[in-house]
């Protein structure tokens, strides 16, 4: 398995996207959107994350992130699609969502091929990362993030997108804590 996309350096900030299988908009819906809000803060909480920026998008997440001393980013990110995964299943069973069979027929497919045993699959192989390897470069990242949703169309301002790290650099009341960076 190739590892040119992947978080594999302790202590080494990353800017990375993890995508559902075929960019389906699984995160169109509140409770999604709080499945993968309420994994994060966990992930900070017990696992090491250390989070600089975020977007959560209808297909796909965003970050500015590193793992803490101790921790790696690659466990973590396995440990949160593993999560993840089975809660997205699992609230879409529990609650009415109108493509719930299309979608979970999609996901069942996804996984066809695979060795093992696996009912689903929401999110596809790996994730692309990428080291964050100057102060420009993370600035362009945060900002590439905090602008997802305006390019989108979902909102004018980034600010004004509730899942979203920009929240914060505004200081603005905001679902996830993150540490903000003031890069020059």
């Amino acid at each position: 398995m190739s590892t040119k996309y992947k978080a594999t350096m302790p202590d080494v900030a990353y800017f990375v996207t993890i995508t559902t299988v075929g960019w389906i908009d699984v995160f169109t819906r509140l409770r999604q959107k709080y499945v993968l809000i309420g994994s994060l803060a966990y992930c900070q909480n017990k696992k090491g994350l250390k989070i600089y920026a975020y977007c959560i998008m209808p297909s796909h997440l965003h970050l500015v992130c590193k793992a803490e001393e101790g921790f790696l980013l690659f466990d973590i990110i396995r440990d949160f699609k593993k999560h993840t995964s089975k809660r997205i299943i699992q609230t879409m069973m529990e609650f009415p969502e109108s493509r719930r069979e299309w979608m979970l027929d999609h996901f069942k497919k996804a996984c066809q091929h695979l060795k093992r045993d696996q009912k689903h699959k929401v999110w596809q192989d790996g994730y692309h990362a990428e080291i964050a390897t100057s102060n420009w470069f993370i600035k362009q990242k945060i900002q590439y993030i905090h602008n997802n949703p305006v390019a989108a169309k979902i909102v004018a301002l980034p600010e004004d997108y509730l899942f979203s790290s920009a929240r914060n650099y505004s200081e603005m009341e905001s679902e996830l804590e993150v540490t903000v960076l003031f890069l020059k």
